[in-house]
C-alpha cells in the first residue's frame, strides 16, 4: 500500500522506536521524545530497551528530537506515550495529555493524529481531542482529523514484531480510515484490519490483554487450590493439555505495563458508567496476590527444612517483568522481596538484564553480582532469563547454602527429575 504522508512519532520507547525504525527504512520520519538522554543514546545507535538492534537503527532514516518544532515537518503523527496506573490503580493519563499538548502547538491544516496507547473506550475523541482543538486553535473532524491504532507490541519477541502483526486502524471519518490504512499497511506485512470505529478499536485493544490476565487469573487460582490440595499444578497442566482444546496458559507473576495495567483502564471506565466490574477485578486480585503467596510459601519450606526464618538469606533471581527484557515496569517480583523482607528474612536480588542504578532508584534494591551472592537458604527463580535456565541446577548448587536448600520454581523451569539431594523443590 502507498501513501503521500510524512510521518512523526511521538514518544519512542518500547512501542513508538519499533515505529518509527519500521517507517524509516522506507522514508524520512521525524522521531520525538521529551527524554534527552534517550534522543542522545538513539543518535549514537543504542536502544536501551533491546527491542531494536544497532544495525537495523543505522538503516532506519529518523531524525532523533527532543524540539517539538521539528514536529511541524510531519503531517501524520502517531503518538506512543505509557499509559500506566497510580498509586490508586486509577488511568494516568499526563503522558497522553502532555504529547497532546506537544502535538498540539505544532498542528496544521489537513493533519492527522493517531493514538497507539492503551486507553479505555472513549479517551481517544473525550480526552485528547479536545486537546489538540485547544492547544492548536484548529476543529478536529474539519482542520485535521484523529484516528486510533492500538500497539501490539511484546517486548522481548522476535517473531511477532510490528510489521508481522496484523495492525487494527480507525479513522474519525471513512477518508481518515482508508489513510491510516494506507500508512500503517504500507510497513505492516502482516495487513491490517478496519475496524468500525475509534472506540471499538480502543475497545479491541483493553480486552485482548484483559483476556490473558483472566485467563493467567484462572490459573493462579488453581495453583493456590493444587497447593493446598498436595498436588503440582504443572503435572495437572501437563495432563489437562493434552485434549485438543485446553488452552495453554500457566500461572505466575503478572506484571508489566500491559497485561497488569490495561484491565484496569477497562474497569474505570466501566464504574463511571455505573457498571461494576467483577469478573475482571477478581482475576486482578488474584494476579496481584501472586507475590505475596510466593513470598509466604518461601518461609514455609524454610520452616519445614528446620530453618530459622530470620537467620536465613533468600537470593532471588530475577526482577524483570518478564524474562530477557530489561523492563522493571510493573514488576510483581517486587512483591516478593518485600514480603520476604517483612518477614525479617534478608534478601539478595540478581538479575543481568537491568543496570543496578535503576534497581536502586525505582524500589531502592541493591543489585547483587554473582560474585558477591552469599550462599542461600533458598534460591527463589523469579524470573526466567535465559542465563539462569541454561545454567539450571548447576547453577542453583553453587548459589546454595549447606543448609536449608530450598528452591521456588515460579515458572516451573527446572527439571524436576534432576533434584539434587537434600534440596527441597517447590513449585507454583
Amino acid at each position: 500500500m502507498r501513501h503521500n504522508r510524512r510521518i512523526s512519532v511521538v514518544g519512542l520507547g518500547y512501542v513508538g522506536l519499533p515505529v518509527a525504525v519500521a517507517f524509516g527504512r522506507q522514508q524520512r520520519v521525524v522521531g520525538f521524545d521529551i527524554s534527552a538522554e534517550r534522543i542522545e543514546a538513539l543518535r549514537t545507535g543504542f536502544d536501551r530497551t533491546g527491542e531494536v538492534d544497532a544495525d537495523k537503527l543505522a538503516e532506519a532514516d529518523v531524525l532523533y528530537t527532543s524540539n517539538p518544532k521539528h514536529l511541524t515537518w510531519a503531517d501524520f503523527h502517531i503518538v506512543a506515550v505509557p499509559t500506566p496506573i497510580d498509586a490508586g490503580k486509577q488511568p494516568d493519563l499526563r503522558p497522553l495529555v502532555s504529547a497532546s499538548e506537544t502535538v498540539g502547538g505544532e498542528l496544521k491544516p489537513g493533519d492527522i493524529v493517531v493514538y497507539e496507547s492503551t486507553v479505555y473506550p472513549g479517551a481517544t475523541e473525550e480526552v485528547c481531542v479536545p486537546i489538540l482543538e485547544r492547544a492548536s486553535g484548529l476543529k478536529a473532524g474539519s482542520d485535521f482529523t484523529v484516528g486510533y491504532s492500538p500497539e501490539r507490541i511484546n517486548p522481548g519477541d522476535r517473531e511477532h514484531t510490528f510489521s508481522t502483526i496484523t495492525k487494527v486502524v480507525s479513522g474519525q471519518d471513512e477518508a481518515t480510515l482508508e489513510t491510516v490504512a494506507s500508512v500503517y499497511g504500507s510497513v505492516v506485512s502482516a495487513g491490517v484490519h478496519r475496524a468500525s470505529s475509534i472506540r471499538v478499536a480502543e475497545a479491541a485493544k483493553v480486552i485482548e490483554n484483559t483476556q490473558r490476565d483472566l485467563n493467567i487469573a484462572l490459573m493462579n487460582e488453581l495453583a493456590l487450590i493444587f497447593n493446598r490440595l498436595g498436588v503440582d499444578t504443572r503435572d495437572v497442566l501437563a495432563a489437562a493439555g493434552s485434549k485438543w482444546n485446553f488452552l495453554p496458559f500457566t500461572p505466575g507473576l503478572v506484571g508489566g505495563h500491559c497485561i497488569g495495567v490495561d484491565p484496569f483502564y477497562l474497569t474505570y471506565k466501566a464504574i463511571r458508567t455505573g457498571y461494576h466490574p467483577q469478573v475482571i477485578l477478581a482475576g486482578r486480585r488474584i494476579n496481584d496476590e501472586m507475590g505475596t503467596f510466593i513470598a509466604g510459601q518461601a518461609v514455609k519450606q524454610l520452616i519445614r527444612q528446620g530453618q530459622n526464618v530470620r537467620e536465613s538469606i533468600v537470593t532471588v533471581l530475577g526482577l524483570t517483568f518478564k524474562e530477557d527484557v530489561p523492563d522493571l515496569r510493573n514488576t510483581r517480583v517486587v512483591d516478593v522481596v518485600r514480603e520476604l523482607q517483612d518477614y525479617g528474612v534478608e534478601v539478595q536480588v540478581h538479575d543481568p538484564m537491568i543496570h543496578a542504578e535503576e534497581a536502586r532508584q525505582e524500589f531502592g534494591i541493591v543489585l547483587q553480582d554473582f560474585a558477591n551472592l552469599r550462599p542461600a537458604h533458598c534460591i527463589i527463580l523469579a524470573v526466567p532469563h535465559k542465563t539462569y535456565v541454561k545454567q539450571g541446577w548447576a547453577l542453583i548448587q553453587d548459589l546454595l547454602h549447606a543448609q536449608g536448600r530450598v528452591v521456588m520454581d515460579a515458572k516451573g523451569v527446572l527439571p524436576r527429575e534432576k533434584t539434587p539431594d537434600g534440596v527441597l523443590l517447590w513449585r507454583l
